[in-house]
């Protein structure tokens, strides 16, 4: 049985990703700190024989006993509001943590495939975005933690494959939605549900012209997949180009959700991309991936998953207490 270690195991995408390595028959090893991901998301998987779970953080040393055939390299904070309130653990996830798993991956000969996201383009000045763009980034703005820790994690990651031979995968990740994101992180997808479910108005920070391109996670997860198991070491684009403005989206989910609140504006963050629209040529010619499901299909299922939360879960304000990280 091949064994796969994904770190970010606890969190969105690392849970459905333990889903799909269990489903294709591999012993997962999850490891998580928990500082944003929610042992809930992969509770269900407590009971299997071919999963093990370890609390641990990766910018700590990591060590496996036995053999390991892959690691997936999904721990970080993901959202706007986690790495303004947690910016020195964000920097170090992407560094010290990538670096400890780099090494890992060196000794068991394993191949790693590390997260990285569409945010090494910043604020893009190139439309769609192909990965020879370089980006436009502000490395001492409030989200340069973030696109710097993942940019660095890309470089690091390329000096481990060229230098000592690992063998390496860079996914460059796309908004991604779908069950078990969390209500309160500030994306713009459990923003506007939550506030529909709330019966608050829709805020949207600038005009509401700034675009986003929604990739529904069972897309995104086929496309890692295959990305892993590729040929290609250099980063490869997943995400759905299928664009529509913040303003259009928010009127889609009030129709969705069918209440009635109305549209309220306010001021766009600091370097807060204005465009976001991936080009997937290489992804369709490399991996024969392209996303299957429209938004329509896919914001149904992740409006069902939102419903299905407590009242108490709705309501909740302060979407995750970084008290005990930050001593």
């Amino acid at each position: 049985m091949k064994r796969i270690l994904i770190t970010g195991a606890a969190g969105f995408l690392g849970s459905h990703l333990c889903d799909r390595f269990i489903k294709e028959g591999y012993y997962v090893i999850g490891m998580d700190n928990l500082i944003t991901g929610d042992l809930k998301n992969i509770e269900h998987l407590f009971k299997l024989e071919n999963f093990e779970f370890y609390h641990h953080d990766i910018t700590k040393f990591v060590h496996i006993p036995g053999q390991l055939d892959y690691i997936l390299h999904f721990a970080s904070p993901a959202s706007p509001i986690d790495y303004l309130k947690i910016p020195i653990q964000t920097l170090k996830v992407g560094s010290l943590g990538t670096h400890n798993l780099l090494g890992l991956a060196r000794v068991k000969k394993a191949r790693i495939l590390i997260a990285s996201t569409s945010e090494v383009y910043g604020d893009p000045l190139v439309h769609p975005q192909t990965e020879e763009y370089y980006g436009n980034v502000n490395t001492i703005g409030p989200r340069g933690v973030y696109d710097e820790a993942k940019r660095f994690q890309e470089s690091i990651t390329m000096a481990y494959h060229t230098f000592h031979g690992v063998e390496t995968r860079i996914v460059r990740i796309f908004n991604t939605y779908g069950p078990r994101m969390r209500l309160n992180d500030g994306r713009v997808i459990p923003a506007f549900i939550g506030q529909a479910l709330r019966g608050e108005d829709l805020t949207i920070f600038g005009d509401g012209m700034q675009t986003r391109s929604f990739c529904y996670v069972d897309d995104q997860v086929e496309g890692i997949f295959r990305l892993l198991y590729s040929d290609y070491v250099y980063p490869v684009n997943i995400g759905n180009p299928d664009e529509i403005t913040i303003k259009d989206f928010a009127e889609e989910i009030i129709k969705l959700t069918g209440t009635s609140q109305k549209i309220v504006y306010h001021a766009l963050p600091e370097n807060d991309p204005l465009q976001r629209q991936p080009d997937i040529s290489k992804a369709k010619e490399l991996l024969g991936w392209e996303a299957t499901v429209n938004r329509e299909e896919g914001m149904k299922l992740t409006y069902d998953y939102f419903k299905s939360l407590s009242k108490e879960e709705l309501s909740r304000e302060e979407h995750k207490d970084f008290t005990e990280y930050i001593k």
